[in-house]
């Protein structure tokens, strides 16, 4: 089972919201997910963002792929140099 991090949508019509899940890659956008890892609201001034940093970590290490969005908020949240990091030192 391919396992992606991707968002999901959420809220109601010109007013979304989403959530970083891990999900299969096969399953539709806003289908059957396996873990809630955070929420992102872009509606906001500035975009308000909560990732669960340990849940993101678990799932990049066990070779979760990212959505290029997904990434970019990881990004900027520091996650992802943190996860660089932890692969360099092993």
């Amino acid at each position: 089972m391919a396992v992606k991090l991707r968002l999901r949508r959420m809220g109601s019509k010109q007013k979304p919201s989403y959530r970083i899940v891990a999900a299969d890659s096969r399953a539709p956008r806003d289908g059957r997910f396996i873990e809630i890892v955070g929420y992102y609201d872009p509606t906001t001034s500035p975009a308000e963002v909560k990732v669960d940093a340990e849940k993101a970590l678990k799932w990049l290490s066990v070779g979760a792929q990212p959505s290029d969005t997904v990434r970019s908020i990881l990004s900027k949240e520091g996650i992802m140099t943190r996860y660089h990091e932890s692969k360099l030192v092993k």
